[in-house]
């Protein structure tokens, strides 16, 4: 992938661009450029997300996949074109061995404020959620329950106004998308303010972060909330996986832009 470079419709990243919402994509599709070496390394599927400042792409983020029997978790895609409906409606996703919970997902819709795409969608917000097997916000928790799914992140995915897009990350205990996730959001000062969050080992995020403040800048969740970038980063400072000594090595910083403005930042640490 170093060295790779992706123009205006071409290759995953690319596609995302020129339609300017998530897309999926099997590794076997045409449009995948690095489809051999995706087969040698067991990835089967890929999932853009794209990040624009208005009308500009500030970047794209790709999650690849590979179907493995003892990983249990999903990425969803939901979509409401708002001139013609008023529910989000699964447009793509990506469900590994989970045939049961794939099933429930397409003949599932969600009005504003129901289920997690429905509170993304009516919030604008990234929304986490735990103990999704127990939990009647989370619309299918039975389906949850049964599939072992027990975490979940929503994102909001801002461009066209017409057209609503929610992406939904669904994982296991024992296989999470992410070993922590963060939301963090702009404050009066400028800087960045804890908003919510989920740390599997239990760690109580609130109270670690209460007086922390991340000014632009500072680390990697301050770059991004600088340039608008989403990014991948090492350089954790103990002020930033909830204060102390931790075993978390890396995370992905994803900014949640409206209108060219930041709104949040989610970071995904493993």
């Amino acid at each position: 992938s170093r060295g790779q470079v992706f123009n205006y419709g071409q290759g995953l990243p690319g596609r995302a661009w020129e339609l300017g919402h998530p897309v999926l994509m099997k590794s076997d599709d045409t449009y995948f450029r690095r489809g051999d070496a995706a087969k040698r390394a067991g990835i089967t599927t890929g999932i853009a997300l794209p990040v624009f400042a208005g009308d500009y792409l500030t970047g794209v983020a790709v999650f690849l996949c590979g179907d493995d029997a003892q990983s249990v978790g999903a990425i969803e895609i939901w979509h409401c074109d708002t001139a013609r409906s008023h529910d989000l409606v699964m447009r793509d996703g990506y469900f590994g061995s989970l045939d049961h919970f794939a099933s429930l997902a397409r003949y599932t819709s969600f009005r504003p404020g129901t289920g997690l795409p429905g509170e993304v969608w009516q919030s604008g917000m990234p929304i986490v959620m735990n103990d999704l097997g127990r939990s009647h916000r989370f619309i299918r928790f039975q389906g949850a329950q049964k599939a072992g799914i027990t975490t979940g992140l929503g994102l909001p995915v801002f461009h066209d106004p017409m057209q609503v897009f929610v992406m939904t990350f669904l994982s296991a205990k024992g296989t999470p998308i992410a070993r922590q996730i963060e939301v963090w959001t702009p404050d009066t000062e400028g800087g960045l303010r804890f908003h919510s969050g989920y740390s599997g080992s239990g760690k109580d995020l609130a109270a670690a972060y209460a007086t922390t403040y991340i000014a632009p800048k500072q680390g990697t969740l301050g770059r991004v909330l600088l340039t608008g970038v989403p990014t991948i980063g090492d350089d954790l400072p103990r002020g930033a996986i909830g204060g102390g000594p931790s075993d978390l090595t890396k995370l992905v910083a994803i900014p949640v832009l409206e209108h060219g403005r930041c709104k949040a930042i989610v970071a995904l640490y493993s």
